[in-house]
């Protein structure tokens, strides 16, 4: 051969239509068996949800996947932007395992704890809600979609703020834990603004950013909510 000439480059077959028959049958038997907790010591959680006891776990079958619709990797932005990790100064930004902490504490009878789904309902029924969550929309506590004097009845009677003439005392305020459909969601970081807004301590606002989407990608126990 010619030193300067190179023989024509050919793709490389990887899998065969046998391989790929082969592994078509053996991946269910080979992940059918093993055990998925949520950590090594945790296997689950039993948590309360509007009256009843759902138990928090993850999706038991190895080869379980994410719903189609949350594994859509590029909704249009503006309005599906992504979020930065840290959405405010002194607001804590979760993991999953930081959000379960919070729902044993409320699990165990802490009214000092919240965990809020800042979505609209359509978004709820569409994936479903975090266990021990309960809904309270971004809309509810913006001034462009809720009168301010609603609000403020939500923020007292809900949040535990209570209002001194025109200011807001917040000593007694709950910790708030709010989550969205995920990274690309702009739902809880407008509820957060909004509180921020209204003088609510930033240290007791807490952001789960992975959202229900994160919550699903590790095969984690959601709810229906209720029929409106």
């Amino acid at each position: 051969m010619h030193p300067l000439k190179r023989p024509a480059c050919r793709p490389t077959i990887t899998f065969t239509l046998t391989t790929l028959l082969w592994l078509a049958c053996a991946l269910p038997a080979m992940g059918a068996d093993q055990p998925v907790g949520i950590t090594a010591e945790l296997p689950y959680l039993d948590v309360k949800h509007e009256g009843r006891v759902i138990r928090i776990e993850r999706n038991p079958d190895n080869l379980n996947m994410i719903d189609p619709d949350l594994a859509l990797t590029s909704r249009a932005c503006p309005p599906f932007c992504i979020q930065p990790v840290v959405i405010a100064p002194g607001v804590e930004t979760l993991g999953e395992l930081e959000v379960l902490d919070y729902l044993k504490r409320i699990s165990t009878g802490d009214k000092s704890v919240l965990l809020i789904d800042s979505r609209e309902p359509e978004w709820l029924q569409r994936f479903g809600m975090i266990p021990g969550s309960i809904s309270l929309s971004w809309t509810h506590l913006h001034p462009q979609h809720t009168p301010v004097e609603k609000i403020a009845e939500t923020v007292e009677d809900l949040l535990g703020a209570y209002r001194v003439g025109p200011l807001w005392n917040f000593a007694d305020a709950r910790t708030l834990v709010l989550y969205c459909n995920g990274a690309w969601c702009g739902q809880s970081p407008t509820s957060i603004r909004q509180l921020l807004g209204m003088g609510y301590p930033a240290h007791k606002i807490k952001w789960y950013r992975s959202g229900i989407q994160g919550w699903k990608l590790l095969g984690l126990t959601t709810v229906q909510p209720r029929s409106p």
